[in-house]
């Protein structure tokens, strides 16, 4: 399984060379077998939403609600859904047992946030993907250090397959996409909210700086760990020591 993951994920790459945040979309949703397509419904999140609207409305939409999130992101998401006809989202939450054993008072983020993330985020969305050949990504190169040599296709360490159509687009790309399609926007972008998570750890970024240097602030962690596999950050199939 995972060589057959791999060679595909290098034919994939090779085929798809230049090809538009469209047509690698397309790819995924036609040519890889089951795949979801993972949201946060978060600042720019909406642009991929949108695209994959145009090829099928039906198409599974994996949203991580962490019981974290802001009011408005959960509201937000309900709008997006409704807006563009969506009609196979699904909303992923933490299991309830371990919640109330980890993290009984909702406190876990202040003392270790990557346990936080793994109980809320990573292990939620690991499940719900178990029967899925792979899944849909909104990440970009322009997000940061750690994704500045994204492909559209990933190998998931063997398992399956990770595609990101918008990997090559630039913040003004997206910023216009969403002027075009007249598309509805997060409520946080206009308070500077450049990416969105979880509440406790998210804040405001200043004019300049990186799209998600709001997120984690004061640490050195970057990821949440969803793309992450044994802890090692996964970029084109290769495992790297990044932080998570």
């Amino acid at each position: 399984m995972g060589q057959k993951v791999a060679e595909r994920t290098q034919a994939l790459n090779s085929e798809l060379g230049d090809a538009s945040a469209r047509q690698v979309l397309k790819t995924a949703m036609t040519r890889a077998g089951r795949v979801a397509l993972v949201s946060s419904f978060g600042a720019e999140s909406v642009v991929l939403l949108h695209m994959a609207a145009q090829i099928d409305r039906n198409v599974p939409v994996l949203f991580l609600e962490t019981e974290m999130l802001f009011p408005e992101t959960l509201s937000y998401q309900r709008e997006v859904a409704t807006y563009l006809g969506l009609s196979n989202v699904q909303v992923i939450q933490p299991d309830r047992a371990e919640l109330f054993e980890r993290d009984p008072d909702g406190l876990l983020h202040r003392a270790d946030t990557d346990a936080c993330c793994s109980l809320r985020k990573t292990r939620p969305l690991q499940k719900a993907l178990a029967d899925y050949d792979g899944w849909i990504t909104g990440r970009k190169r322009h997000q940061g250090q750690s994704r500045a040599e994204l492909p559209f296709v990933e190998n998931e360490a063997g398992k399956r397959l990770k595609f990101n159509p918008l990997a090559n687009w630039p913040h003004e790309s997206l910023s216009d996409y969403l002027t075009i399609h007249r598309l509805p926007r997060h409520p946080l972008v206009a308070r500077g909210y450049r990416s969105v998570g979880c509440a406790p750890c998210t804040h405001p970024t200043a004019t300049g700086q990186d799209p998600r240097a709001g997120r984690w602030a004061g640490s050195d962690k970057s990821e949440c760990g969803i793309h992450f596999v044994d802890g090692k950050f996964v970029r084109g199939g290769t495992p790297t020591h990044e932080d998570a």
